[in-house]
């Protein structure tokens, strides 16, 4: 065998999903963990599966299966809709509709524009990214357009994998040319002629509608060597990932992009130097980049005049089964969460709330007392919580903190990508130690050494994520975790 054959055979043993088919194969996310009482039987078939399932975007009719979903119910919650106005009317799914309902115009302001006049734009709008760090989307697209070489490149994150999440799935699906004006927007910005769109496997509906938007894309010269017969020259393809939560990880993705094992890279350098084929690289998720064509048509003002001073515009959020009224919300930065889990979600539909998870299971849980906090990067990051992807998800007291705390960390070690010991090693631990079917007290000393290690030495957000979700549950829940190394 090849050193080649062998690379390649490393980096496919990596994944989950690889080679398997996911017809009828039911979801282990937290939402649907969440909602395990719902149907306990579909709940103890997911458990079972090897390998396991994280998430297909169903969260709302959580315990989820593939093939069996319905409509979500959409809600713009906003003084104007940034990007649900398409999704909303029940999709736009091809070019010709697209342009009838506004679409390209952005594009072609674009193509009029200096590339820095596009990036002052989105710098003085406040856009930051939505898929979890919140970095200001400007400075990130001005950084890559300094790099002063040939070769650049723009990948899009489309590994929606925080379970709890399926806003990406439904701009996808519903709105794809949205993605690809403004992927070539973003080209142009930044100096890039080739762009890549990854992909969760998990999303085949989106698979389907992406690649026939591409064909339709080039068909119509916006992408191509010559967009709209312009001397721009911009290639878009799209890479479908196979199981691996950790790809969502910008510097995974982009190993897994060339074929490698994806786990982390080390920075410096940072990508937007030397990311993709050591190249200066943009990478961005999907509602981050589908907010661009709005802020070039309406103003950098206008975007900014949204949300609060250091949160701008509009968020989607994703609500999970457990609220009254479940379903995909598009809402202005400062609304509180009170206002986000009572009035949009009409509260829970069964059981008293034990807390509410916003951003991904690396996040941290937000009891009750804190709904009246405003949804916002540094007001949530104060009370240990996180916009992240906006996937919100409820427990209600069906739920204990043990297993809570247990199931998160059964997730994390089965996700990580292994490189980092206390990730690896020390998130399993956790999670059999808080497993009520072990039988086995938790040691309080062991606990606050493993989650040290994470906070200090992993790599990456992942295992920094686990012990940010540890510290809330030691903030929050403080007599819950006691009583579990007490019993």
């Amino acid at each position: 065998m090849s050193r080649q054959q062998q690379g390649r055979l490393a980096a496919e043993s990596f994944y989950h999903l690889a080679h398997l088919s996911l017809a009828g194969r039911a979801c282990q996310g937290l939402a649907c963990f969440a909602a395990r009482n719902d149907a306990p039987h579909r709940w103890e078939v997911a458990h079972g599966n090897t390998p396991p399932l994280y998430c297909i975007g169903q969260c709302y009719r959580a315990p989820a299966a593939v093939g069996d979903d319905a409509r979500v119910h959409v809600q713009v919650a906003s003084p104007v809709s940034v990007l649900l106005e398409n999704v909303i009317l029940g999709g736009v799914r091809t070019l010709e509709a697209y342009v009838g309902h506004g679409g390209g115009r952005a594009l072609q302001s674009a193509l009029d524009m200096d590339a820095a006049a596009i990036i002052d734009v989105v710098t003085e709008s406040g856009l930051r990214g939505r898929g979890g760090a919140g970095f200001p989307t400007g400075f990130k697209w001005q950084a890559v357009a300094r790099q002063t070489v040939s070769a650049k490149y723009v990948v899009v994150n489309g590994d929606e994998g925080d379970p709890g999440s399926f806003s990406d799935r439904l701009l996808l699906e519903d709105d794809p040319f949205r993605l690809i004006e403004a992927c070539v927007i973003a080209g142009i910005a930044v100096g890039a002629q080739r762009g890549y769109i990854y992909l969760r496997k998990e999303y085949s509906d989106a698979h389907a509608i992406l690649r026939q938007a591409v064909d339709d894309a080039y068909r119509h010269a916006w992408l191509g060597d010559q967009v709209l017969g312009t001397g721009h020259r911009f290639h878009l393809e799209l890479i479908i990932g196979q199981g691996s939560y950790v790809c969502g990880e910008e510097t995974s993705l982009l190993n897994s992009i060339e074929g490698r094992r994806p786990e982390v890279r080390i920075r410096p350098p940072q990508i937007t130097q030397r990311g993709l084929f050591g190249a200066p690289t943009l990478v961005n998720n999907v509602e981050t980049l589908c907010a661009v064509p709005w802020i070039i048509n309406h103003g950098a003002r206008a975007y900014a005049a949204l949300g609060m001073p250091r949160s701008r515009g509009t968020k989607l959020l994703s609500l999970n089964s457990l609220f009254r009224r479940p379903g995909l919300y598009e809402v202005e930065f400062g609304i509180t969460l009170r206002q986000i889990v009572e009035e949009l979600g009409g509260g829970l539909r069964r059981g008293k709330l034990l807390g509410v998870m916003i951003g991904g299971p690396l996040a941290g849980l937000i009891p009750p007392r804190l709904l009246d906090t405003p949804f916002g990067y540094e007001e949530l990051q104060a009370i240990g919580g996180a916009v992240g992807h906006g996937g919100v998800i409820a427990f209600s007291d069906d739920t204990s903190i043990a297993d809570l705390v247990s199931e998160v960390f059964r997730f994390g070690a089965l996700e990580s990508c292994g490189r980092c010991t206390p990730c690896r090693v020390g998130s399993a631990e956790l999670a059999h130690g808080f497993n009520a079917a072990t039988s086995k007290v938790p040691d309080i000393h062991r606990w606050h050494e493993l989650i040290d290690s994470l906070a200090q030495t992993s790599l990456c957000g992942h295992g920094r994520g686990l012990a940010e979700f540890a510290h809330s549950i030691e903030r929050h829940y403080p007599e819950e975790l006691a009583a579990c190394f007490a019993s």
